[in-house]
């Protein structure tokens, strides 16, 4: 029977997943899945890849807020209507990144979806403007479903296909000449963060290693997430754990600098952008029977006082705000904001002739345009 209703479910968003979203049309530029060359059908992007094409900025658009040249940007989308297994979409995701010239971009980033296959715009289009579209972004569905039924009724599934993906790709990366390929970065926004840094095996951390990673709304069942946390500095609370004066890990919240670290970046750069209000960052199984340590002093701003911790009873408050968690504003919870994302970019990729006066410009363009998602995470 349970298999059965797991059948339906799967069906039902199957035959959502056909459709068109609002707005979407298959692109007339060379750089992006399902337009003129792509060797991927626009039908077998899916609903979320057809609005990842669809979405951010073009050439003009870039042009006309830096007044510098710029590129076309490169997005590619592998929908899991486009091949039968993981692998095999990879290889068509690579297939069209080798023929859009996306390995003499300066930059190639990886993105894992969330459930549905979602990609938040607001987490990519940053970096299109910050590098005068001098950016290929690539992302491969994984899932019909919602995040929270993704990761109940498909365990597993989004690490697998993150790491194909990162296999795949990679793997074809390193086989290039050091000079001239792009800097490898990641992307995820959680459930695609949970499967995102799981993804590069633990050569491809160390020696030829990607660059870096922006990491939005890790899951509670993050592991490298709950490392940081454990292992944090003493003295920095869990809600914005300092790992080893910020080398390699540095944590964010809504408004906070990715710049001003104790250490000086290391070989890999990687920024988590986690708010404090957000329930499905900051639950934790042992919340039925202890306080959790970001609810003792000093509580961070966007966590109500009023708070308090009762055995069993925060634990179901806190698993009821997950369900939520996403339907807030801009910057709390887990809706994360423009002007972070940027402030996360801007540590991890270092874009040339970059200024705070840009970063605010961008943010303000980029609201504008944004668009609310349907997945939950």
């Amino acid at each position: 029977h349970v298999s059965a209703i797991i059948g339906a479910i799967d069906h039902a968003q199957a035959l959502v997943d056909v459709t068109d979203p609002p707005g979407a049309s298959r692109p007339t530029e060379a750089t992006r899945s399902g337009g003129p060359g792509s060797l991927i059908e626009w039908q077998g992007l899916g609903r979320a890849g057809k609005r990842f094409v669809t979405e951010g900025p073009r050439k003009t658009d870039i042009e006309s807020f830096s007044g510098r040249p710029a590129l076309e940007p490169i997005r590619v989308y592998a929908g899991l209507r486009s091949a039968e297994s993981s692998e095999e979409q990879a290889q068509k995701a690579l297939d069209d990144l080798i023929k859009m010239g996306a390995f003499s971009r300066s930059l190639l980033v990886l993105v894992t979806p969330t459930g549905t296959g979602w990609v938040d715009n607001n987490g990519i289009a940053p970096l299109e403007y910050m590098h005068d579209g001098d950016v290929a972004t690539v992302a491969v569905q994984y899932s019909y479903l919602q995040s929270p039924l993704s990761l109940i009724l498909e365990p597993g599934r989004s690490q697998a296909s993150a790491a194909a993906v990162f296999r795949v790709i990679y793997n074809y990366l390193s086989s290039l000449p050091e000079t001239g390929r792009p800097e490898l970065y990641l992307f995820g926004l959680s459930l695609g963060t949970l499967a995102s840094e799981a993804s590069p095996p633990v050569h491809a951390w160390l020696g030829d290693s990607f660059d870096g990673a922006v990491w939005a709304g890790p899951p509670f069942r993050s592991q490298l997430w709950r490392t940081v946390q454990r292992d944090r500095e003493e003295g920095s609370p869990a809600w914005r754990p300092t790992f080893e004066g910020g080398a390699n890990f540095r944590v964010i919240g809504h408004g906070d600098s990715a710049h001003q670290n104790a250490a000086d970046w290391g070989r890999v750069r990687v920024v988590y952008i986690a708010y404090p209000s957000d329930a499905i960052v900051f639950f934790e199984e042992g919340m039925f029977y202890r306080q959790p340590q970001w609810m003792g002093p000093p509580r961070a701003d966007d966590v109500s006082p009023l708070l308090q911790w009762f055995p069993i009873v925060t634990a179901l408050q806190v698993g009821i705000d997950m369900m939520f968690a996403a339907v807030v504003p801009p910057g709390r919870g887990h809706n994360y904001a423009v002007a972070d994302y940027i402030e996360a970019w801007s540590a991890v990729t270092t874009p040339p002739n970059w200024a705070d006066a840009d970063a605010d410009r961008l943010g303000t363009k980029i609201e504008t345009k944004a668009a609310k998602h349907s997945d939950t995470w």
